[in-house]
């Protein structure tokens, strides 16, 4: 298919998730978005509003049916896990979660850690275990659509903002079923496309001899909406995050994998025992904002980019608190040129707030950025600068890669578009093979690079 049909293609995609995402009700709108034309699918754009960012986590983590204390999650920063799982929703979750509040959500993040937030709804009728809700091939796409805007509202109420990767727990299932597994692709399909109408990036939890086999296998299909990043189940005591025998190593590649490497079993850090599994992470996870106060002087000005260059849309007493969700690069103030994005979607120079650094980005915020998805059908080359006259530079990014989007400039030509796409690692690609709003031009709300 022509770039020029998949961009086409991906327009009407756009529409019908907008239109899912408002018509929940009808059938017929919902079987539309997973049948769109085929270059509508595997890579469906995320629509990120203002005040939004993804959030990448790196290193272990652990998951736990009941989401701990705050003391215990305090006394647990003595372990060597930086990210904790959260089933947030979903009507298979089967433990109480009297501590998981946004409050809690709030006052963890301060504390440094990551979340990775994980929805047990239904399952696939062949699942192997008792759980009663479950889906069919039949009703699977209607499931999807619905637990993925249910995942989407429980998320919000919690404080995830949108960009955060939410993850739809989907157990080991008899692949035998042919059925079956048309079901978990439907479902998992209609999640996806769900999560990313609203700008969350969609996660799955599978086992890596069924869920992840059958996911690998429809990598590249035009029949569904392909998920930002998997999580792997495979009790091997292996945290790595290469070399699975069920998915090959250009699959899920940039930045868009975890693996439950280790069962249940107690561990015991500050004095505290918690039952966990463990897991490893290279993987988008919940977005969730940090206070900080205003240092200056006088009014801080906030601004609808990350410079004096754009209008200023609001100001802020000094001493008062901000909503910082991320840091991206802009003009140089004072004698840094990292600028702060709110949660209303505005800036402000990061030179006149509390952040633990004044020079450069502070550990514990994230980048500023707006993943998509690789469309070309061959790995996309990443460059010192925006255009095709700077050297290439690292490991091309691989169909269905995120491209960890921090900024756009006008750059070289490229089929429709000359914008070109700065990366989190400050690479370069060209923005006509990232699924995102536009293919010919700027996609709001990245900002334009300084």
């Amino acid at each position: 298919m022509s770039r020029r049909a998949r961009s086409r293609a991906r327009d009407l995609a756009r529409t019908l998730s907008r239109a899912v995402a408002t018509a929940v009700g009808s059938a017929a709108l919902v079987v539309a978005a997973l049948t769109a034309p085929a270059g509508a699918y595997p890579d469906s754009p995320g629509i990120y509003p203002p005040g939004s960012s993804a959030t990448m986590a790196t290193g272990r983590g652990f998951d736990t049916c009941t989401a701990p204390s705050l003391a215990a999650m305090r006394a647990w920063l003595a372990s060597p896990y930086r990210t904790a799982n959260i089933y947030f929703g979903g009507v298979n979750r089967g433990c109480a979660q009297p501590n998981l509040t946004a409050a809690w959500v709030r006052d963890t993040s301060a504390m440094g850690w990551r979340l990775l937030p994980t929805y047990f709804g239904r399952q696939p009728f062949c699942m192997f275990g008792t759980k009663p809700h479950r889906y069919t091939a039949t009703d699977a796409v209607s499931v999807g659509t619905s637990e993925g805007q249910d995942a989407v509202a429980r998320a919000r109420a919690l404080g995830l903002l949108p960009g955060s990767a939410l993850y739809a727990d989907v157990e080991h299932y008899d692949r035998t079923n042919t059925s079956c597994v048309l079901a978990v692709r439907r479902y998992v399909s209609a999640w996806t496309v769900a999560l990313h109408a609203a700008g969350y990036l969609s996660g799955v939890y599978v086992h890596q001899d069924s869920g992840l086999v059958d996911l690998t296998a429809t990598y590249g299909s035009s029949s569904y909406a392909r998920p930002d990043a998997v999580w792997m189940a495979r009790w091997d005591g292996n945290p790595a995050l290469t070399g699975w025998p069920t998915a090959p190593n250009s699959a899920w590649a940039g930045h868009q994998r975890a693996k439950q490497y280790q069962g249940d079993h107690n561990e015991t850090w500050g004095g505290v025992t918690i039952n966990i599994d463990g897991d490893s992470l290279d993987a988008p996870v919940g977005t969730v904002v940090r206070g900080f106060r205003a240092t200056s002087t006088t009014g801080l000005a906030t601004r609808s980019g990350p410079s004096a260059a754009y209008p200023q849309v609001g100001r802020r007493d000094p001493g008062s608190t901000l909503a910082v969700v991320c840091q991206g690069l802009g003009q140089h103030v004072g004698t840094t040129s990292v600028w702060d994005r709110l949660s209303d979607g505005s800036w402000v120079t990061d030179y006149y707030v509390s952040t633990p650094s004044n020079t450069t980005f502070s550990g514990g915020l994230p980048r500023c950025t707006y993943p998509g998805q690789v469309t070309s059908s061959t790995a996309l080359t990443a460059r010192t600068g925006p255009g095709t006259s700077f050297p290439a530079t690292g490991a091309a990014l691989p169909p269905g890669a995120l491209a960890w989007v921090m900024c756009q400039k006008t750059g070289t030509l490229v089929g429709t578009s000359r914008v070109w796409n700065r990366l989190h690692d400050g690479r370069w690609v060209t923005d006509y093979y990232v699924a995102n709003r536009s293919a010919s031009t700027w996609s709001t709300p990245v900002p334009r690079c300084p």
